[in-house]
């Protein structure tokens, strides 16, 4: 018979308009209401959902294609991956080209191959409808860039899943970012059914069965802000190896949720969100993110500056290797989006800080 506990998570399950098992999402409302529904989020008043599924394998080597129990070789690009991160820092920058624009996608990767070490190719955040992870990583493996792809559980169903988490292999994906997805009722495709067969939870665990360097999202400042980090302790046992820590107001409220997780026996590694704030629209885009806090005043001076996209860039650069100084983190991740139209500026502006953070880091590890 099921314990009071396991009741209380299947009703939470049972109200939560994505279906979740491993609730809550990074979506929840500061004041704890679901972003979609005018009721709490159903998974505050629990405890953290422990992870019941198996443990992950050592990724199998990389001459097998699979053995007795579904385990995959990594990717070339994953174990290279490993190795860079290893080697670190890492500098990832999200992807900003336009959705279903083939040409768009060339312009800006070929504009960022030379300085960062992946990018993450992820949901548009003007578009549902967009090019398929794999064949998105395909095109970007063919313009020179190396492709960290974002895969929700939002339009796919478990089979669909399984399917993208063996082409993304093929395609040779450096990484891959696993979150459970906006719900259809937000973005640009209300009449779209939504599907949750998996959260991200299950959706790392399913990724990382098939040797990919598996990355999650963490939301510090979305309640219940005191469960963050044993949610992301539960990611880890499901095989994710990495957390992209969403804007959470600048790099010392950061590193109290980094030394928060790994109190609580958190081994990954640590990627931070840095906005990147170039002109009005992506200053706006930045602004529609739930849950967003940047560092007091980051906008306003920048908005405010008399080059605001030298302003932009130079802050950036600034934040970011703060974020690098801080124990457990391996990398940042250029985050924001472009102003429509502007897609190939923006992609030259992440180029530009990355260039410059890489000059800082190389001449600060030749100070005596």
């Amino acid at each position: 018979m099921p314990d009071e506990l396991t009741l209380a998570q299947s009703r939470a399950t049972a109200g939560c308009p994505k279906k979740m098992q491993y609730g809550p999402c990074g979506g929840v409302n500061h004041d704890g209401r679901c972003e979609v529904a005018e009721h709490p989020c159903t998974f505050l008043e629990i405890p953290t959902v422990r992870w019941h599924g198996s443990p992950p394998a050592d990724p199998a080597p990389a001459t097998m294609r699979a053995d007795a129990t579904g385990r995959t070789a990594p990717p070339a690009a994953a174990t290279v991956m490993r190795e860079r991160i290893a080697a670190g820092p890492i500098i990832v920058a999200d992807f900003p080209a336009t959705a279903l624009d083939a040409a768009s996608l060339h312009e800006c990767a070929t504009i960022l191959a030379p300085s960062v070490d992946a990018v993450l190719a992820g949901d548009s955040g003007t578009a549902r409808v967009q090019f398929p992870p794999a064949y998105r990583a395909a095109l970007l493996q063919d313009a020179g860039v190396t492709p960290w792809m974002g895969v929700n559980a939002r339009d796919r169903n478990r089979v669909a899943l399984e399917a993208e988490a063996a082409a993304l292999a093929h395609a040779d994906a450096a990484g891959v970012h696993c979150i459970t997805g906006d719900h259809t009722r937000v973005g640009s495709r209300p009449d779209a059914a939504p599907v949750f067969d998996l959260d991200s939870t299950a959706l790392a665990a399913l990724m990382a069965d098939h040797g990919h360097v598996v990355s999650v999202a963490e939301a510090p400042l979305s309640p219940p802000l005191q469960e963050r980090p044993a949610r992301l302790r539960e990611k880890q046992r499901a095989g994710a190896e990495l957390c992209f820590v969403n804007h959470a107001g600048g790099a010392a409220p950061v590193a109290r949720f980094i030394q928060a997780a790994q109190a609580l026996g958190v081994t990954m590694g640590f990627v931070p969100c840095v906005p990147v704030i170039v002109d009005a629209g992506s200053a706006a885009l930045l602004r529609g993110f739930t849950s967003l806090a940047l560092p007091v005043g980051y906008l306003d001076a920048i908005l405010a500056a008399p080059d605001v996209r030298e302003a932009g860039i130079e802050a950036a650069v600034d934040l970011a290797e703060r974020m690098l100084a801080i124990p457990g983190v391996v990398g940042v991740d250029l985050s924001g989006g472009p102003t429509a139209g502007a897609e190939a500026d923006f992609a030259r502006a992440e180029a530009e800080i990355a260039s410059r953070l890489r000059a800082r880091l190389k001449r600060d590890a030749a100070r005596p």
